[in-house]
């Protein structure tokens, strides 16, 4: 396991995903075989059997045919065995009535974690019985160029918002699309904001109902999808 002084230089949104290999629920996995041309959340646990950790992956796996209507493939990591997470499934579909379909990285030895950043470096309380630091929890909203596009991380005392990491990928494959951004609290059918590099007349001729606030502020609605 790396220490402290080894770890890598942080991650940064629209860099390449580190790859690695790793076993899993579902067998061994190749991190960018597994993305393939899909959008990845992957998202880490500090430990298997505890009581956030269990609520959480019971709503990611309730809301995994959401994430699939999308394209989105779903990856888990904890660091435990991989035996480990195939008891503690059981007990999540106990306590939430949601079966985990997608793969949990074991991750044992916290080799992932730090490599992808996932201790705490300021709760120093936030240790197993060895001492050594738990996996925070963290998102990376990964693209199908293998680009990460979000990246969130929640302390290991505090639930994710599984909606949001929703929305987060409505957001972001939508601008993709239209050449659009989200503005503040936007979900899917709200009005969007024309990107600053969209201008003149071809912003009017892509956006017919352009709604101009300020210069640098314009609204506009999108086609509902077919």
């Amino acid at each position: 396991m790396a220490s402290e002084s080894e770890r890598p230089a942080p991650l940064r949104l629209g860099t390449v995903a580190p790859n690695f290999q790793a076993d899993t629920t579902k067998g061994p996995i190749d991190l960018h075989e597994y993305i393939g041309d899909s959008w990845v959340v992957f998202f880490s646990h500090p430990e298997d059997y505890t009581p956030v950790c269990t609520t959480e992956l019971g709503e990611f796996a309730r809301l995994e045919p959401e994430f699939t209507k999308r394209g989105v493939k779903l990856l888990g990591l904890s660091a435990n065995t991989v035996g480990s997470h195939e008891g503690w499934i059981q007990d999540i579909k106990d306590v939430t009535g949601a079966q985990v379909q997608f793969p949990i990285v074991a991750d044992k030895e916290r080799k992932i974690a730090y490599q992808y950043d996932m201790i705490d470096y300021q709760d120093t309380t936030n240790v197993d019985e060895k001492g050594i630091a738990f996996t925070i929890r963290s998102v990376f909203i990964i693209d199908p160029k293998k680009v990460i596009r979000t990246i969130l991380s929640y302390p290991a005392s505090t639930g994710r918002n599984s909606a949001e990491v929703l929305r987060i990928v409505d957001s972001l494959q939508t601008g993709d699309k239209n050449k659009v951004t989200t503005p503040v609290n936007w979900v899917p059918g709200d009005d969007v904001i024309v990107h600053p590099s969209v201008k003149g007349e071809e912003a009017t001729k892509l956006f017919p109902n352009l709604r101009a606030v300020k210069p640098y502020l314009r609204f506009t609605p999108l086609p509902n999808p077919a």
